[in-house]
């Protein structure tokens, strides 16, 4: 059963910037002690009277005591400025867990995880939840962005696919990059590529708006149902 949200305190224990536009925290809980939440959940942050802030959580459920929240900053905004000014020792506020983009491990389908950009950050807790608890099964990823270093985790998600042969990791980035030497092209020409069969699938969508309709209706053209598509919209 999924943790009812509350108030939250925890004091950052690290941040990291994993690449100009995106910045990890870790935060080490106070009150409660520890976060009971679902791989694929995240927090609001309140800036101020009906002003908040969601992020989601990059690190497992299996870290309660410390929670990883990992955010864009490259658009500047209210709560990029306050991700860049994180430092150690500062106190944050948050009310969580929230959301509803988890795995369900009694689904037998097969699971197609298909990330844009920043989306990434629920779908890489998901995975690595699905591998410490031992409840991998065949999955597949595929992670777009419009150019190499939008792939926040590429390194990471290509040791999972060589450590566990049942994961396989398809990081595609937009065809105006010249100098990527992988595959190319759109998030949607990659999924229909790699759906030649809808038959017992079930996908997970992290990323825009447009990403969300575009991948969801090709794969309800191809036949599958509309609510076999799960998302979680970022922009």
């Amino acid at each position: 059963m999924a943790a009812k949200p509350q108030e939250c305190r925890a004091r950052v224990l690290a941040v990291r910037g994993l690449t100009p536009e995106v910045i990890e925290a870790d935060l080490q809980m106070e009150h409660p002690p520890r976060l009971e939440f679902e791989a694929g959940q995240w927090v609001s942050i309140p800036f101020g009277p009906k002003i908040v802030r969601a992020y989601s959580i990059a690190s497992t459920p299996g870290s309660p005591h410390v929670i990883t929240l990992a955010a864009d900053v490259e658009p500047g905004g209210l709560g990029s400025l306050w991700f860049r000014e994180l430092a150690p020792g500062a106190a944050v506020h948050f009310k969580g867990p929230l959301g509803g983009f988890v795995f369900d491990r009694s689904d037998a389908r097969h699971p197609l995880f298909i990330a844009e950009e920043i989306g990434i950050v629920p779908i890489r807790s998901i995975l690595n939840d699905l591998q410490e608890t031992g409840g991998g099964r065949p999955t597949q990823l595929a992670y777009w962005a419009r150019r190499p270093s939008g792939l926040v985790y590429d390194a990471e998600l290509s040791s999972l696919a060589r450590r566990f042969p049942a994961f396989a990791y398809h990081p595609v980035v937009g065809p105006d990059d010249p100098a990527w030497t992988g595959t190319r092209g759109e998030i949607d020409a990659l999924v229909d590529r790699l759906t030649p069969s809808v038959e017992h699938l079930v996908a997970y969508v992290a990323g825009s708006e447009r990403t969300i309709h575009r991948v969801r209706d090709l794969l309800v053209t191809k036949g599958l149902a509309r609510k076999a598509v799960k998302w979680e919209k970022f922009w």
